[in-house]
């Protein structure tokens, strides 16, 4: 199980990897467009970072230009690289070519024949966009849980992303996802919640406990 952070922004990724329980960092197109610089630089700063993984989506469709994109990706992310890769023809024929050489996680997963391809392929993850889901197709939870089933027992493991609310991250993890990306707003309220802190509060007020001197 492992909590990412989704954004391109590198401040933001600076403050989640202070947090110290943060596995990694997603991207995508879009992402990186609002990022305000060259991808070139996220990715940089990202692998300065050195988080356990950095995922990059590849925008090449062409297989021979596909692979040119990666090996540009690979001299930047040197370690914990992994491939995002379209749900496309050419984006499975890249992954059952090329998965023994890099990780890749087919993303925008809708269906679960989508996955039952990846899984046959040999990606190591599929990117299912869970509000996005329930927006298009009414369920996007029920969909994470039927991309469990269809991927129990392989190597393909589910990354939940468009996670909306601290309670659809969790239910993404009880319908089947072994790991979740969510946006920094979303991501620093996950630790956090108001009868928690109305709890320490008390316990602070009421009890005591060891003092530090002052100096």
């Amino acid at each position: 199980m492992a909590i990412f952070l989704d954004s391109a922004k590198l401040d933001e990724a600076r403050q989640a990897k202070n947090l110290g329980w943060v596995h990694g960092v997603t991207t995508n197109p879009s992402l990186l467009a609002k990022a305000g610089v060259e991808p070139e630089v996220v990715l940089k700063g990202l692998a300065e970072l050195e988080f356990h993984q950095v995922y990059y989506q590849l925008v090449s469709r062409d297989l021979e230009e596909m692979m040119v994109e990666v090996c540009k990706a690979s001299q930047i992310v040197k370690a914990g690289l992994i491939l995002k890769i379209a749900p496309t023809e050419n984006g499975f024929r890249f992954v059952a070519k090329h998965a023994n050489e890099f990780s890749c996680c087919v993303t925008a997963i809708f269906d679960p024949a989508q996955a039952l391809i990846a899984r046959e392929a040999g990606a190591r993850y599929v990117a299912v966009y869970v509000n996005r889901a329930t927006k298009q197709l009414g369920d996007g939870l029920g969909l994470v849980w039927e991309l469990a089933k269809v991927l129990a027992g392989s190597q393909t493991e589910i990354l939940a992303a468009s996670l909306k609310s601290t309670k659809e991250a969790v239910d993404a993890f009880l319908a089947g996802a072994q790991h979740i990306t969510v946006p920094f707003d979303l991501l620093a309220s996950l630790s956090t919640h108001p009868l928690s802190a109305q709890t320490i509060e008390q316990f602070n007020s009421d009890g005591t406990g060891i003092r530090l001197k002052s100096s």
